[in-house]
């Protein structure tokens, strides 16, 4: 991968002291719109891709077996915080499967969420698996293997709800995936070009008008995450925060390593960006900008002011410096 183009900048005493680079990838109704880098750059989606991991749960017939709710859809969705709001919601899921923590495969994790945290260390307790940000999409993944009537360990790569996931990467993306490699969460990610995930992304956002199975499966989807933008990430996260800065306009969803990926109906278009050095404070800074300069975002909103132009500020609470995308991506579009 090279370097990509210059898309974010960091400040100090009014100089550029860092720069974030990277590429991305707009698409709309009549193809690309607009990229910067490299948008035919190969990378791995990571958890910015859990909507397209998510279809096969209700193309299957799964989702309406197990009667799961605009809730569940968005917590299969969600790389979330571990807060009571959503490991009691997949806590509860599994109970409907008649499962229980064990079946998992995505491994504890210390929550994100510091009241769940908190009260961990105060319990003198470990994390569990059900507090693994994945553990919404694992959730997903063994309803659909209940419908599937694979073995329990539903994250091997020949397993039949990964070669499910493979399929419909492959599908929406319309082209294979050159390889891929095993997440945090011991799932498969499948590589895959930024313009085609960009590409699949406006598939998503232009499902409503289609018919289908599939354009179904993504609309529920769609519609889910915006309906549930606190499932998705939780308090102080960008996910959460930019879709409630612009509520039924976007769904947007955070990967590892500077991935970012956005959904935009009432646009009928998609973005994909990956951050190079794998910053996510970059990844965020940029998707703002483009939700901005497509015109579902209000630029003036505290929320969108957050990530657009935040103030850097030292141990004592000076501001000392900012973090802004480039002048040239926020004009451009």
């Amino acid at each position: 991968m090279n370097e990509g183009a210059e898309l974010v900048e960091v400040l100090r005493g009014g100089a550029v002291e860092s720069v974030h680079r990277g590429h991305v990838a707009v698409w709309g109704p009549g193809g690309m719109i607009a990229g910067w880098g490299d948008p035919e750059a190969v990378i791995f989606p990571r958890s910015s891709c859990k909507m397209i991991q998510a279809l096969p749960l209700i193309e299957s017939g799964a989702a309406d077996a197990a009667r799961l709710t605009p809730e569940h859809l968005a917590l299969a969705c969600a790389s979330h915080q571990g807060a009571r709001i959503h490991t009691d919601r997949v806590t509860d899921w599994l109970d409907d499967l008649g499962l229980t923590d064990s079946d998992f495969r995505c491994g504890p994790q210390t929550p994100a969420d510091k009241p769940a945290r908190n009260a961990l260390i105060r319990a003198h307790a470990a994390p569990c698996q059900v507090h693994n940000n994945c553990s919404g999409k694992h959730a997903g993944f063994l309803t659909l293997n209940r419908q599937l009537g694979g073995d329990a360990d539903y994250v091997e790569i020949d397993h039949p709800v990964q070669r499910a996931v493979r399929a419909a990467t492959e599908e929406v993306c319309e082209a294979e995936s050159p390889y891929y490699g095993i997440d945090g969460c011991s799932a498969p990610n499948f590589a895959m070009r930024l313009d085609a995930l960009a590409m699949a992304m406006a598939g998503f956002a232009s499902a409503e008008g289609r018919s289908g199975a599939r354009a179904a499966a993504q609309v529920r989807l769609v519609q889910a995450m915006m309906a549930h933008p606190e499932l998705v990430a939780g308090v102080t996260r960008a996910c959460t925060e930019l879709m409630r800065a612009m509520p039924g306009r976007a769904a947007i969803k955070t990967g590892a390593e500077g991935v970012f990926f956005g959904i935009l109906p009432e646009r009928q278009v998609g973005f994909a960006l990956k951050i190079t050095d794998g910053t996510t404070r970059a990844a965020e800074s940029v998707a703002a900008a483009l939700l901005v300069a497509l015109g579902v975002l209000e630029a003036e909103h505290p929320l969108a002011k957050k990530r657009l132009d935040p103030v850097l500020k030292n141990w004592r609470g000076i501001e000392v410096g900012a973090i802004r995308p480039v002048e040239a991506l926020r004009a451009s579009l």
